[in-house]
């Protein structure tokens, strides 16, 4: 029977669900969380492990002499060693698809609380602001509608579409642009330069894989060339955006507004530069953490086990 290691298991499944099929596939035993210090000796009988973040570096994979399998609860896998999984046979698998819609999702969460920011309002009601208002409806700041404006997606894969598609509800102009321009794109959404879908977006919204071309897609230059009335969504990754010059950008009211679910340096520190900025929302990395999307996570997560179980790989990174 297959030893089956999951070392960070509390973010994917902190107890309201079930980890399904996994307990079925060999001698399964989880870990909350593992520091680095304890990897080695959790993970040494391990002919299966099962990461989020936990790092597996050289020196790791190669002290684990069981290993033969190393399984990415996410979609990213730069926490792993690939070559050196590679170069020892380990072979690693990582799951995809499973949070488009719930990512999808908050990304209107986050661009609703800035149109119509029903958060700021209703903590307002709550501290009597209405009770003790003149009239019989207020606002702080002007509220902005979605019909006829336009969004603005920065990578249009599975969870680029699903956001397009939503926003095609809300009677949208949906823009994109996307690594793979042959590829058949969502009816209504048309395909631009980066240029055209910065100067013109009403919304922006990222979705694109971080790469060493793209880092700090969103900086100085590019935000200078945006609507000031602009908003900037990122539930992508932090390292697309230059945070120091998003701070001044939004000071400066070089755009209208932000709501980013993901930062450079996760957690954050204590005095991170945009916690202060008011028309900055900032989520924890939550976009994808749904019940569901996690339910679905650990579905693929086993599927690609049972794959791996049959010799036939599945989701395999290399």
């Amino acid at each position: 029977m297959h030893k089956i290691v999951i070392l960070d298991g509390h973010v994917a499944n902190p107890g309201d669900v079930d980890w399904g099929e996994l307990s079925t596939l060999g001698d399964l035993t989880v870990y909350d969380r593992t520091p680095k210090e304890l990897i080695l000796e959790r993970a040494k009988d391990a002919t299966i492990l099962l990461v989020n973040k936990c790092p597996l570096d050289r020196a790791t994979i190669s002290g684990l002499s069981e290993l033969q399998y190393i399984g990415m609860l996410a979609t990213g896998y730069n926490n792993i060693d690939v070559t050196a999984a590679k170069e020892k046979g380990v072979v690693v698998c990582n799951a995809i698809g499973y949070s488009a819609a719930s990512v999808a999702q908050h990304v209107f969460a986050l661009l609703l609380e800035l149109t119509n920011q029903v958060g700021s309002h209703s903590q307002g009601v709550h501290q009597n602001e209405w009770a003790n208002a003149q009239d019989w409806s207020y606002w702080k700041n002007p509220l902005m509608e979605l019909k006829g404006k336009t969004m603005g997606i920065y990578g249009l894969g599975s969870i680029g579409t699903q956001v397009a598609k939503i926003a095609l509800a809300f009677d949208m102009k949906v823009i994109a642009t996307r690594k793979n321009i042959s590829k058949p794109s969502l009816a209504g959404v048309t395909l631009v330069t980066e240029e055209i879908l910065l100067q013109t977006s009403d919304v922006l919204t990222l979705h694109a894989p971080l790469t060493a071309s793209n880092q700090e897609f969103i900086n100085k230059e590019s935000l200078s060339q945006m609507k000031p009335s602009a908003y900037l969504i990122n539930t992508g990754r932090g390292g697309l955006v230059n945070e120091a010059d998003l701070k001044k950008a939004l000071q400066n009211g070089l755009i209208g507004g932000a709501g980013l679910d993901v930062l450079v340096n996760e957690p954050p520190e204590l005095d991170h530069l945009l916690l202060e900025v008011p028309n900055c929302i900032i989520t924890p990395h939550q976009a994808w953490a749904t019940k569901e999307s996690r339910q679905r996570l650990i579905a693929i997560a086993a599927d690609n086990i049972k794959a791996f179980l049959n010799g036939k790989l599945q989701n395999c990174v290399y």
